[in-house]
């Protein structure tokens, strides 16, 4: 390796390598926004059916308790999977047994949600869509810890704003799949016989894909021989790590990095709260509050993930300039004003009630909330998960992102059960959707302020042409 006139070894960012890295997480997010966008909806004409009411607020509260039911597993899988990928060793690599395992055996499982659905079939729902978590779950933690295992600490930033570009462009061709087979022409008051491809499409395409980009991986990605020819760059991304304390391989946390994991990961939480309880309510909320078509929905969630991709382009550079603490601060802030302008708007214009088979038209102005939105939350998370791993050694890089993901899935697991809860309130309705993010919000930023700003020294990093330069 060149040696700059500095006398220090230049740290490079391989962008093709760390594209394809990518592709794991292009297939989470796929399998997610399909996830997320369609199974809530079907629980609640489900257990509409099943309780004998034609109110959406009256079963809320059952849609979320299954929803947590399946994120309380991934809270305790998780960091299991992750702690196991740090001890496996085989010819593949230690991560990569999982990421195919997992990802074959829930592209399977996947189609068979809607064709439950389709059949009236609660209880073989709820099950199907537990054994697709159980399978997501294998392979999520050790897709993440892939990034992190190759990168130097530096460039962990960059290479997670790339890493989360390739998993919105998974969510996005979810998104307009969804687009293109609309929910609400198969759900009661859309007019048309219930085709089952038009539920069944965005599950089995979501399927093939997932399948074709663990393929991809697997036979771009050769883990151990990578791990190999990056391990100097590791070596020198330590003594520029943004940690209160130096991290010693196999010695304890020391206090003050303990502290720096537990603010980081309470902030982690309540930020959760707000962005995955308005993620698992916003298509209700789209067509049972804004009686707007599903696929304006859509096209809300992929103007948030251009927002999110110009965030996780320049997040990394941002941070670089003012540092990670404070980078995660500007995009809680620009998320809370986002939040402050969708609570004014909410209660400012009232919602028309359509005519029998009409649909309104979805607010423009919540497009633009929504793209602010995705640009604060991005710079959040490019951010944040890099300053987690940044606190534990090489061998533990599975176990921390099981940390980092612990804590999103509690708050996963707690945010849905408590809007469901709340919607049985008959005070709060789906119009309190953004109060209720907007206060979880400002939490996450007041504990977030509490993490003291770590400077290091100016770390040398290639650029240009050199930059693009393949190391493997």
């Amino acid at each position: 390796m060149k040696k700059e006139q500095s006398g220090g070894f230049p740290l490079k960012l391989n962008y093709k390598r760390t594209c394809i890295i990518g592709f794991a997480f292009f297939g989470i997010c796929l399998l997610w926004q399909v996830y997320d966008s369609w199974c809530p909806t079907f629980l609640t004409e489900l257990f509409k059916k099943a309780l004998g009411t034609g109110k959406e607020e009256d079963v809320q509260y059952l849609v979320g308790i299954v929803m947590a039911i399946d994120n309380l597993a991934a809270l305790i899988m998780l960091p299991i999977f992750g702690h196991l990928s740090d001890k496996t060793h085989t010819r593949i690599g230690k991560r990569m047994p999982y990421i195919l395992v997992g990802t074959f055996l829930c592209a399977v499982a996947f189609p068979f949600i809607p064709v439950l659905f389709h059949f009236d079939n609660l209880v073989g729902t709820i099950c199907m869509m537990a054994v697709v978590c159980f399978f997501a779950m294998m392979y999520r933690n050790p897709a993440v810890a892939l990034m992190p295992d190759i990168t130097p600490k530096p460039l962990r930033s960059k290479a997670n704003g790339i890493i989360n570009i390739m998993g919105y462009v998974g969510g996005a061709f979810a998104t307009l799949v969804g687009i293109l087979f609309v929910l609400t022409s198969y759900l009661p008051g859309g007019n048309k016989e219930k085709n089952i491809w038009v539920i069944e499409a965005p599950f089995l395409i979501a399927s093939v894909l997932m399948v074709a980009s663990a393929l991809v991986l697997f036979f771009t990605v050769k883990e151990n021989k990578i791990a190999e020819l990056v391990r100097e760059d590791l070596e020198l991304g330590e003594k520029y790590a943004e940690t209160q304390t130096e991290v010693v391989e196999d010695k304890p946390m020391s206090k003050a990095n303990k502290t720096m994991l537990l603010l980081i990961l309470g902030a982690e939480f309540f930020w959760f709260m707000a962005d995955n309880g308005i993620g698992t309510f916003m298509n209700n909320y789209a067509i049972y509050y804004l009686h707007t078509k599903s696929s304006s929905s859509m096209i809300n969630t992929i103007v948030g993930g251009l927002g999110s991709v110009l965030g996780f382009a320049i997040g990394g550079i941002i941070a670089a300039k003012i540092r990670r603490k404070w980078t995660v601060i500007s995009g809680l802030g620009i998320t809370v004003v986002a939040y402050i302008t969708w609570v004014i708007l909410t209660f400012a214009i009232a919602v028309p009630s359509p005519a029998q088979g009409e649909f309104n038209a979805f607010p423009i102005w919540l497009y633009a909330i929504w793209f602010l939105k995705g640009f604060g939350m991005s710079l959040v998370h490019v951010n944040s998960f890099p300053m987690v791993v940044e606190l534990c050694d090489s061998k533990k890089i599975g176990k921390f992102t099981g940390f980092y993901y612990a804590s999103s899935m509690l708050a996963q697991t707690i945010t849905p059960m408590l809007l469901g809860l709340l919607l049985l309130v008959p005070t709060f309705s789906f119009q309190y959707l953004p109060v209720y993010a907007l206060i979880c919000t400002v939490v996450a930023l007041a504990i977030f302020m509490f993490i003291k700003n770590v400077k290091t020294q100016k770390t040398t990093i290639a650029t240009g042409i050199e930059a693009l330069g393949a190391d493997d």
